[in-house]
């Protein structure tokens, strides 16, 4: 009896170990667990910065933008770079030039679309920029618009192949404005000169010779209007101040820049007769911008209102927009 009572006391003490041992591991894990269902990928908490939809009115980037500046076409780097490669552009029986050069060439960074506060895109021809030549053609066919003798500011241009299709359509004035003052020596100029030409090589100093004012400036949009010539005050519009036209594609990508292209449109753009063209996507994804958060900035203002000139969905990308925003 005494040896059976020691045995049954020897178990049952090991049992509790056990049972213990196994508490112990249920906890470690459900610990675990708790921690991994409680992760998000995309934070809901206001102003934190990492998601895509989170309210970034308040938040500043940490990295500063480069200086405003204006950009000249006989410093344009097109001059020592030799021969540059350069493709046409069928765009809806309009033929364009464009050159064709990557980030590792100019930044000396690997290819890529985007490098917050470094480089904003300005290398790669985006969909919109076709989305919005065609547009502009059409409601030109359709005698709803004219640029004969207009001025014009396209704003985030990288090619710029808006604003030249403006400028061989007999724009006075057009301005292009471009993040990067890169992308304005080593792209745009260029794109400019072989368009205005119509050669695939030419001269910088051709753009001197053409009748119509073609300038360039480089800077971010919270700061780019000190430079720009035809803009009015945060107050008010001065009389005759501003471009007829302001052209935009792909630049409603970030969230956190929406506010600062607005203000620069309604500072910009002439009052009360000016039109703005937007062609963007409808949502882009991971960056939390799109065509449809940059209306609701415009929407709570109440001082634009918007209309839809054209919708795309081809397929190649998620569903792209062309806009049209006017004064009230």
């Amino acid at each position: 009896m005494t040896y059976e009572k020691a045995e049954r006391s020897k178990k049952s003490s090991k049992n509790k170990k056990m049972a213990a041992s196994n508490s112990e591991c249920d906890s470690k894990v459900n610990s675990k667990k708790t921690n991994f269902e409680t992760f998000q990928l995309f934070s809901s908490s206001v102003g934190s910065g990492f998601g895509i939809f989170d309210d970034v009115s308040q938040q500043v980037n940490a990295t500063p933008p480069p200086p405003c500046v204006e950009v000249f076409a006989s410093d344009s780097e097109v001059a020592s770079c030799g021969k540059q490669n350069v493709d046409s552009v069928d765009i809806d029986g309009v033929t364009l030039f464009k050159g064709r050069v990557n980030t590792k060439q100019v930044f000396g960074l690997s290819n890529s679309d985007l490098v917050p506060g470094k480089y904003e895109g300005g290398l790669k021809l985006w969909e919109g920029s076709l989305d919005l030549i065609k547009a502009l053609r059409s409601d030109i066919k359709s005698q709803l618009i004219s640029f004969g003798g207009k001025r014009v500011l396209e704003v985030g241009c990288g090619h710029g192949l808006p604003g030249i299709y403006a400028l061989l359509e007999g724009a006075a004035v057009v301005h292009f404005q471009d993040f990067n003052a890169e992308v304005l020596h080593s792209l745009t100029i260029p794109n400019v000169n072989a368009n205005v030409s119509g050669k695939s090589q030419t001269s910088p100093s051709h753009l001197t010779n053409n009748e119509a004012e073609v300038r360039f400036f480089a800077g971010d949009w919270s700061e780019i209007d000190k430079l720009l010539l035809h803009v009015g005050t945060d107050e008010k519009h001065i009389e005759g101040s501003g471009y007829d036209f302001i052209l935009m594609a792909e630049t409603v990508y970030s969230i956190n820049s929406l506010q600062n292209l607005y203000n620069l449109i309604k500072k910009c753009l002439i009052h009360p007769h000016g039109v703005v063209y937007m062609a963007a996507k409808k949502y882009y994804f991971g960056v939390g911008g799109g065509s449809r958060r940059f209306l609701s900035v415009v929407e709570k203002d109440g001082v634009m209102t918007s209309n839809l000139v054209a919708e795309i969905t081809d397929g190649s990308s998620n569903v792209r927009e062309v806009w049209k925003l006017t004064f009230k």
